[in-house]
C-alpha cells in the first residue's frame, strides 16, 4: 500500500469581542461558535460548495444575537466574551490556539458556552445536553429551561462522541467547565418521533455536505428559544461570584482543581 499526501499551509483568524465586567473584569464567561466550514471540493461535479448554513452559520449568527442581548441588558459584573473561532472543521484549531494562548486567564475563566448548529425545525419541549453529567453548568441550564417549561435530556447517541468534536472540548481540556447543547427532539408541535426523524435526516442528508444550505422553510423559533437559554445561563454566570465545578469523577476535574487557589 502507498499513500500520497499534499500539505498546504494558510493563515486564518479568530474574532473576539467583549463586554468588560463592572466588578470582576478578570473573571470571564466565554461564548464560542466556529465561523468556518469545509470550503469547496474541486473533485465534485455540480454543486461543490460546502455552505455550512446550519453548521455553523447559525451558531455564528447566534453569537451576534447573544452579544446584542447582553449589550441591551444591565452591565455584567464579570466580563462576557464572544469568540468566533476558525478552523473547527480542520481539527478544532482556532479554539485550540485560544486555549493555549488565552487573552483572558484560564483559571478565572468561569465557563465556556459553545454553539455549534442551532435548531431550525421549530420549538422543542426538551433540550439535549451533550456530555450530560459533566459539570454544574447543567444545574444552571435546568433552571433556565424550567422558565420555558422545558426539560433537559442526555444525548441519545453518546457513542458518536460529540462532546469531543466541537470547540468547547479545548476549553474543557484546560479545565474550564463547558456547556454544549444539541437540538431537542421532542417537538412541541409534532412530538418526539418526528423530532428524532428531523435530527437523523440532517445527519444523513446535510451534515458536512454541499446540501447544508439555507432553506426559507426553516423554522428558527426553536433556535431563538435555545438562544434565550444560552443568554440566561450566561447572564446568571456573569452576575454571581461562584464558579461552577466539574462533577466528581469527571476527567477534567483534576486540571481545574489545580488552579483553585487562583479563584479564592
Amino acid at each position: 500500500m502507498s499513500i500520497e499526501n499534499a500539505v498546504r499551509t494558510s493563515e486564518s483568524k479568530n474574532v473576539i469581542a467583549a463586554i468588560p465586567g463592572s466588578l470582576r473584569p478578570d473573571e470571564t464567561v466565554i461564548y464560542t461558535a466556529h465561523w468556518d466550514h469545509l470550503g469547496v471540493n474541486s473533485e465534485t461535479e455540480g454543486d461543490n460548495i460546502y455552505n455550512g448554513a446550519a453548521d455553523n452559520a447559525t451558531g455564528t449568527a447566534g453569537l451576534l444575537a447573544l452579544a446584542k442581548l447582553h449589550t441591551q441588558s444591565t452591565a455584567p459584573e464579570r466580563t462576557v466574551v464572544f469568540l468566533a473561532v476558525t478552523a473547527e472543521e480542520s481539527g478544532l484549531l482556532g479554539s485550540k490556539w485560544y486555549a493555549e494562548h488565552p487573552i483572558y486567564p484560564i483559571p478565572t475563566t468561569v465557563a465556556n458556552i459553545n454553539i455549534d448548529v442551532l435548531n431550525s425545525v421549530g420549538k422543542m419541549n426538551d433540550v439535549i445536553v451533550v456530555g450530560a453529567g459533566s459539570s454544574e453548568l447543567e444545574d444552571y441550564l435546568e433552571d433556565a429551561a424550567a422558565t420555558q417549561s422545558r426539560y433537559t435530556e442526555a444525548e441519545p447517541n453518546p457513542e458518536r462522541g460529540y462532546y469531543y468534536r466541537s470547540d468547547h472540548f479545548n476549553f474543557a481540556k484546560v479545565g474550564v467547565p463547558s456547556l454544549y447543547l444539541d437540538t431537542g427532539e421532542d417537538s412541541m408541535e409534532f412530538g418526539p418521533e418526528w423530532g428524532a426523524q428531523q435530527a437523523q435526516d440532517y445527519t444523513d442528508n446535510r451534515y458536512h455536505k454541499p446540501s447544508d444550505e439555507y432553506d426559507p422553510s426553516w423554522d428558527l423559533s426553536g433556535g431563538a428559544q435555545d438562544l434565550l437559554l444560552y443568554f440566561n445561563v450566561g447572564k446568571r454566570l456573569t452576575n454571581t461570584s461562584s464558579f461552577p465545578k466539574w462533577r466528581e469523577g469527571n476527567e477534567f476535574k483534576n486540571i481545574r482543581d489545580q488552579t483553585q487557589a487562583l479563584r479564592n
